[in-house]
């Protein structure tokens, strides 16, 4: 999940970013390393969904990885 917890503990709804092993970089996606797998957030496919849908928490982003999310995001929705 990439909502900010006030919006995500009120709403039924939570946004979120997939995480792909077989994407190509681009500036924009954010390489990681997650549950032993190495991959990308795809903030270009980011989306809205229903908490309901959210089966199990595959892991958790480190303080350093979060902060350059959420600057990509920014830069991303500046332009």
């Amino acid at each position: 999940m990439i909502s900010p917890p006030e919006m995500h503990d009120n709403l039924r709804t939570a946004i979120v970013a997939p995480m792909a092993t077989g994407s190509h970089p681009a500036p924009f996606r954010i390489a990681v390393r997650l549950v032993g797998k190495d991959g990308l957030i795809l903030l270009d496919q980011i989306r809205a969904i229903d908490k309901i849908r959210l089966v199990k928490r595959a892991g958790t982003l480190n303080l350093e990885t979060l902060s350059l999310v959420l600057e990509t995001l920014g830069e991303v929705f500046a332009k």
